[in-house]
């Protein structure tokens, strides 16, 4: 087999399913059998309004895991048959800041659906150095690994500490993730969202406390915040940061805004507030942690990523329900084998 079917993006609300040459691995590559991947708010937005970031015609998916099929001829360490979680992104060229352990801040940065072919298709050829084994968890979990060590990289950012109070703001695609890596550090997860059935999985995520935006207005606020987590993207939601924010808080912006937003800098510096930008996350430190929390949930994460769906589904089960904010699952998989949507975690109808 030389070909395989994969969405490729064209421009503004143009994704055509298409059957395309399956890629050859080069030395640093491995080609992965793509199990699933995420469908994330990015790839929506894209969909909708880009090109923003992608650069047309692409594959998106940028969250995926599969299983090695061949490798390049510089890999070592991936067997064929090996279940790998990829963290998408990854450094052409190291520079200072790849080194010291920042590389989604280099200028040489990519990632693997954004700026190169992803897994919105049947194979996907990924940087090595994007992957890890990931046998402790089943196949879709893998997928989730990518946006959970988004997660993980913005509570590091953070500096989320044991018996801290953490406030997260909005249980989406990230946020949810949040609750995970902050509650996993020991803090007093609040969670605040104005979906009441995000806040039942953020309770059962890890949530201390959960709260809607009109409630945390009824009860006059909540406890003074160590940090606030804003995961939503909303403008509304950073007001809300603002306001909640006590003296020496910690505000990290996790969720993209679309448009610029007021910031009190006289009020920033009297109460010294930090004001933290996190972005991506940083290789195989944050992608081994994702990995280890996902393994150690236990009951699973089919509340999070309840469905499979085939790349026929793309468009109008995933990526307009989530541009026109209209999703009812936090997570939406794309099995691009199989030819009708699965529960996660099951044994896809194949082709």
């Amino acid at each position: 087999m030389t070909a395989m079917m994969a969405a490729v993006y064209h421009g503004r609300r143009d994704l055509r399913l298409t059957r395309v040459p399956i890629p050859e691995p080069r030395p640093d590559e491995l080609l992965l059998r793509v199990h699933a991947s995420g469908v994330c708010g990015t790839d929506a937005a894209e969909w909708a309004q880009g090109p923003r970031v992608y650069a047309p015609p692409l594959i998106p998916g940028h969250e995926l895991a599969g299983r090695v099929v061949g490798y390049g001829a510089d890999v070592s360490g991936f067997p064929e048959g090996t279940l790998v979680a990829c963290g998408a992104g990854y450094v052409n060229t190291p520079d200072r800041l790849s080194r010291s352990g920042r590389p989604s801040l280099s200028r040489a940065y990519a990632t693997i659906g954004l700026q190169a072919d992803g897994g919105f298709a049947q194979y996907c050829a990924v940087p090595a150095r994007a992957c890890l084994p990931a046998d402790d968890v089943l196949p879709d979990t893998a997928a989730l690994a990518q946006p959970m060590a988004i997660a993980v990289h913005a509570t590091r950012r953070g500096r989320v500490a044991t018996l801290e109070h953490v406030v997260v703001l909005g249980v989406g695609g990230i946020g949810a993730f949040a609750v995970v890596a902050a509650a996993a550090r020991g803090a007093h997860v609040t969670a605040i969202d104005p979906q009441p059935e995000r806040l039942l999985l953020a309770e059962r995520l890890g949530a201390a406390c959960t709260l809607t935006p009109p409630q945390v207005s009824e009860t006059g606020g909540v406890a003074p915040p160590d940090a606030i987590l804003e995961c939503s993207g909303a403008a509304s939601a950073w007001e809300l940061a603002v306001t909640m924010a006590a003296p020496g808080c910690r505000i990290v912006i996790v969720g993209l805004q679309q448009r610029a937003a007021a910031l009190d800098l006289r009020e920033l510096s009297r109460r010294e507030h930090e004001l933290i930008g996190t972005n991506a996350h940083d290789g195989a430190h944050d992608l081994s942690e994702a990995l280890r929390l996902l393994a150690s949930h236990h009951g699973g994460w089919s509340d999070v990523a309840p469905m499979a769906i085939p790349l026929a589904g793309l468009v109008p089960d995933a990526l307009a329900p989530l541009a026109e904010r209209r999703a009812t699952s936090v997570k939406t998989l794309v099995d691009p084998w199989t030819v009708a949507a699965r529960p996660t975690d099951t044994v896809p109808t194949r082709a």
